[in-house]
């Protein structure tokens, strides 16, 4: 639990992603309209940690793909209900710029229309929905949370959703631990077997029930944002060898983050895991989890012949 704010890590960033790694998928990255951005980033400063990188929507997009990122996963948040429409057109604006944007929709669980709304942002072409508990104050198992999970598995879209205890802030309107649970969690997987889930975080701090928990069910994915970076005081994961590889995604949080944006890359770096192990954290996972159409093993290999980053223009 966070009682107080945490401080920011001045170590050194690279200009690239490392050279022993040919594709690289974040698949755990934030983009918000500015007036958005601005307010987060106050809360992080009040109650969680410094964010270094105080960038717009399209410098978040050009910074990752110029240092060698080959996809990003952008996901947002419907902190209030009213809000997801014009959020999903934010998201779907950027993935027309960005070929290589995987743009994940939003909604307020409970809301009017709410199935109605993920209908339209997957029929725009958005890719999955990101939903927050902390945030949001929603409860896994209500009803509300149903409409969701019949509407993505319904247009076969997969749910990102931050359902773990972890990390924990006074300032939060709702408390996490009485909403979230790896047991809460399990009911949903034998519910809708046919729906794919993303937990962030490894499952902060339910590490060995979320471990246990992709050996069980295939429809189940973790990914690693932030608990590779041994930030979190008292929180540190099993090493990633004994997790179940094709399961475990690569994302980083960006750019709420108060440390270098490669510091996991350098780690994952020197782990010593499976190159083919490697390649299913860093990239192949993010394709089976979010049907990302491109993969091409090597395609990250620093030349002029690589798919294009930018915007289109």
């Amino acid at each position: 639990m966070l009682q107080s704010t945490l401080p920011a890590v001045n170590d050194l960033e690279g200009e690239r992603i490392p050279q022993s790694m040919s594709f690289v998928i974040d698949s755990h990255v934030h983009i918000f309209p500015d007036a958005i951005f601005f307010a987060i980033r106050d809360w992080f400063r009040k109650f969680a940690w410094p964010i270094r990188y105080e960038f717009s929507t399209i410098e978040v997009l050009e910074f990752l793909f110029s240092r060698g990122i080959d996809h990003i996963v952008a996901l947002q948040y419907a902190h209030r209900p009213g809000i997801a429409r014009d959020l999903n057109s934010f998201m779907k604006q950027q993935c027309d710029r960005f070929p290589n944007v995987v743009g994940m929709a939003t909604v307020f669980p409970g809301e009017k229309d709410a199935a109605l709304i993920l209908r339209d942002a997957f029929q725009d072409g958005l890719d999955g929905v990101k939903l927050h508990a902390h945030v949001q104050c929603f409860d896994m198992n209500s009803k509300e949370m149903d409409v969701i999970y019949d509407t993505c598995a319904k247009f076969d879209k997969p749910l990102v959703m931050h359902v773990s205890r972890e990390p924990k802030s006074p300032a939060y309107a709702c408390d996490p631990y009485e909403l979230c649970s790896s047991e809460k969690l399990e009911r949903v997987l034998k519910e809708f077997p046919d729906l794919k889930i993303c937990v962030p975080h490894l499952g902060t701090d339910e590490y060995s029930e979320y471990k246990l928990l992709i050996e069980r069910y295939d429809n189940l994915w973790l990914d690693t944002t932030m608990v590779l970076a041994d930030y979190f005081p008292g929180h540190r994961p099993p090493p990633l060898k004994e997790f179940r590889p094709d399961r475990i995604m690569y994302g980083t949080d960006f750019p709420n983050i108060p440390f270098a944006w490669d510091r996991e890359l350098k780690r994952l770096a020197k782990s010593g895991l499976p190159e083919k192990t490697m390649g299913l954290i860093l990239g192949k996972n993010a394709v089976d989890f979010f049907s990302i159409g491109f993969f091409q093993e090597g395609s990250n290999d620093q030349s002029d012949s690589r798919t294009p980053k930018g915007p289109k223009l």
